[in-house]
């Protein structure tokens, strides 16, 4: 085995993945104190060709040099938009009929692995501050509550990993 050189991976450029097809899915951050944690949610959404990206409350928005140490360039591929009130947005996404859900852990939550994909359905999920997750408010406003299983002592994940392993897996769900 020999690992790629980055000329090998034939990757889009920004005009291409601007071009490209996106998967019906929309990430919403309701309010992310950490700038390395929106960068990190840029170039994730970037490598699954996310739809778009919507920054609530106190998230700070590109450009911005700690954002971008983290992004790598992705917020200039990756369409975003910055909103000040997360429940103002979700009762907006709902009007256009797209699907809500909130990440987070809560009483009648679907695990990860069993929530199924509808097709011809664009979803959009909510991503919450690293102390105090996704708002009461919203999560309540929401279609869905979706609970990454965790099975060690720790009961939370950083929002960039848990944005992975969410992206990942409704990606592979949505079958792009």
């Amino acid at each position: 085995m020999r690992k790629l050189k980055n000329s090998e991976l034939e990757r889009l450029d920004v005009d291409g993945f601007k071009k490209t097809s996106k998967i019906p899915l929309i990430v919403v951050l309701d309010n992310i104190r950490s700038l390395n944690n929106i960068g990190s949610v840029f170039r994730t959404s970037d490598a699954f060709v996310i739809e778009k990206i919507y920054l609530c409350g106190i998230t700070a928005q590109p450009p911005h040099k700690e954002i971008h140490k983290t992004a790598l360039g992705a917020t200039e591929s990756v369409t975003w938009e910055y909103t000040e009130d997360t429940l103002e947005l979700v009762k907006k996404l709902k009007e256009l009929n797209i699907k809500v859900a909130s990440i987070e852990q809560a009483d009648n939550s679907i695990m990860l692995q069993d929530f199924n994909i509808e097709p011809n359905e664009k979803y959009a999920v909510i991503f919450g501050n690293e102390v105090k997750g996704v708002q009461q408010e919203v999560v309540s406003a929401s279609d869905y509550c979706i609970e990454i299983p965790q099975f060690g002592t720790k009961h939370s994940l950083n929002i960039s990993v848990s944005c992975g392993v969410v992206l990942w897996d409704l990606f592979k769900k949505i079958q792009f």
